[in-house]
């Protein structure tokens, strides 16, 4: 389970004991390690902010600016995702996780020894993990963490719910060419509307003599019957008509293809087995003193993402290697607990100090390789928009027309962002900010209307990562509905603010599609429509040529 690495006579020595962070007995090899050794110094792979949060002390709030930055709330997902599967295999094996570490900081102090934290930043670390992760392996990842919150058909109606908004602004612009006619639009959209009254009769129903979900099923289940059988009868068709009944009509379309999409994607999840709660409970501890739970889902993780491993295994080796080599060299006797998976990389680079590579290849940000298409796309989407106005305008189009197609755009970015907002549970001051400036970051992918609804709630509420940990003891509870658990979930701060952001961001995204599919042809009308606007643009861009060339003449 350990062994002693080579070292020069006249240097000190490292003893790499490898644990199983949640395994009983590699907290009676720590400590019994220890009280024989009597070394100078116990180095233990702990950071600052893990070492106080094992101790119990209240974690620091979390900087606004640090949170919302970029990618940073998807760095606290993969955070979580690693923290909730160490503490759902914590529970399994009847021990706290990092028990191993804390038992070698208590042995030390007990024994009069110094104590080295020796490992990376954990900030440090997901950040470089998260960053070195290709697209589609982050959803991968994220959907593990799903994965073990919730079932595969609800992980699977949720991205056909995705794919549905999508699809019915598709279907309200080329759903002409498809067979899909006005009439049929009107039949669905009456069938959405009766559907939807008779959802709401039936929850006030279900609440009075059902129970939890059984009321809701009841609600949706009645509602969605009802909306299907007036929508194939025709009974409704006359409720809604004219453009409401194209959008009503196009977005149910959209939404009940995507349901059937996000079936078949929750039959495939089940048969691919991708839950990881049933993947740790194969396990028993004897794997587990061999292999750390870091190291277990690394292995997984290394297949498909080499990039990822690295960070989170190859270049913790490496950091950790370097501060026991100094402290080697001071000539201290070291016994150095890690985790099992980081031993055979250590004592590599123990053996061989010449090949560690520097130490400021290992910290700071890691930054990303190749082409900046998001940023490329961020720059052509803000000219493209900025141009489409200038354009029409220097054609002769009525600045009356445009201040109008504005004011459209401006309210309903405002209105989805504002109000999915609010339905996350952000405060009528934040929203309003996420509404009031989603009109300009929907037109650029480098912004986002929910930093600012985020900021805005920061000023009233504090975050920090002990959040996290409350997050997993609901996630554990297996006995209430999930109805009640996600409720609960929205009480806890971090976990709010990640829904309040992330609402904020997809009512403008949904406000887009809407205004590109729905309003923008209802403007484009006025002018004679698509063909007449492109001609337009054309007569534009040939004056604005005409003006520049003149300027230099």
């Amino acid at each position: 389970m350990s062994n002693r690495a080579e070292s020069a006579p006249s240097e000190g020595s490292v003893r790499v004991v490898g644990t199983a962070h949640v395994s009983a007995d590699s907290v009676r090899e720590v400590e019994e390690t220890i009280e024989a050794e009597r070394p100078d110094v116990v180095a233990v792979e702990l950071d600052e902010g893990r070492y106080r949060q094992l101790q119990g002390e209240t974690p620091d709030d979390l900087d606004a600016g640090d949170l919302l930055r970029g990618n940073t709330v998807f760095q606290f997902i993969a955070y979580w995702m690693l923290s909730y599967v160490q503490t759902r295999m914590g529970e399994q094996f009847d021990i706290q996780p990092g028990a191993d570490m804390m038992a070698a900081v208590e042995t030390a102090e007990e024994l009069g020894h110094d104590v080295a934290l020796v490992d990376r930043d954990i900030q440090t670390t997901i950040q470089r993990f998260w960053r070195r992760m290709g697209f589609v392996e982050k959803l991968r990842m994220v959907g593990g963490l799903a994965f073990g919150v919730t079932d595969s058909r609800i992980v699977g109606l949720m991205f056909g719910l995705m794919v549905g908004v999508v699809l019915g602004p598709i279907i309200g612009l080329f759903g002409g060419s498809f067979g899909i006619t006005a009439p049929l639009l009107a039949r669905v959209s009456g069938g959405v509307v009766l559907g939807l009254g008779a959802g709401i009769a039936l929850s006030f129903v279900g609440d009075a003599f059902l129970d939890g979900e059984d009321s809701l099923i009841l609600a949706v289940g009645g509602g969605i019957t009802v909306a299907l059988a007036t929508a194939v009868l025709g009974i409704g068709s006359g409720l809604v008509g004219g453009f409401l009944a194209q959008a009503v009509g196009s977005m149910a379309l959209g939404l009940l293809a995507g349901a059937l999409v996000g079936l078949a994607a929750g039959a495939v999840f089940g048969v691919v087995g991708l839950d990881v709660e049933e993947d740790y409970e194969e396990l028993d501890m004897s794997q587990l003193t061999d292999k750390d739970v870091v190291t277990v889902m690394m292995e997984e993780f290394r297949e498909f993402s080499p990039g990822g491993a690295e960070a989170l295994i190859d270049e913790r080796d490496a950091y950790i290697a370097h501060q026991l080599v100094a402290l080697r060299a001071q000539g201290k006797r070291v016994v150095a607990v890690v985790g099992a998976g980081h031993r055979e990389g250590i004592e590599r680079y123990l053996a061989n100090p010449e090949t560690l590579p520097p130490m400021e290849s290992l910290v700071g940000e890691a930054k990303s390789g190749g082409i900046p298409w998001f940023k490329i796309l961020g720059v052509a989407m803000s000219v493209g928009f900025v141009a489409f106005f200038v354009l029409l305008a220097m054609a002769g189009v009525r600045n009356e027309f445009l201040l109008r197609l504005f004011a459209a755009w401006f309210v309903v970015n405002g209105v989805f962002a504002a109000g999915l907002a609010k339905l996350a549970g952000a405060r009528w001051s934040s929203a309003a900010v996420g509404g009031g400036v989603a009109w300009m970051t929907s037109v650029n992918p480098l912004l986002a209307p929910g930093w600012f609804t985020g900021y805005m709630e920061l000023r009233h509420v504090s975050v920090n990562v002990s959040d996290i940990g409350t997050l997993n003891k609901l996630l554990a509870d297996e006995e209430r509905p999930i109805r009640d658990i996600v409720a609960d979930m929205f009480d806890v701060p971090l976990f709010k603010l990640i829904m309040v952001v992330a609402m904020t961001n997809i009512g403008s995204l949904i406000a887009s599609l809407l205004f590109a599919a729905y309003i923008l042809p209802l403007f484009g009308a006025e002018l004679g429509g698509v063909d007449a606007v492109t001609r337009l643009m054309l007569e534009g861009a040939g004056r604005s040529i005409d003006l520049i060339v003149g300027a230099f003449r």
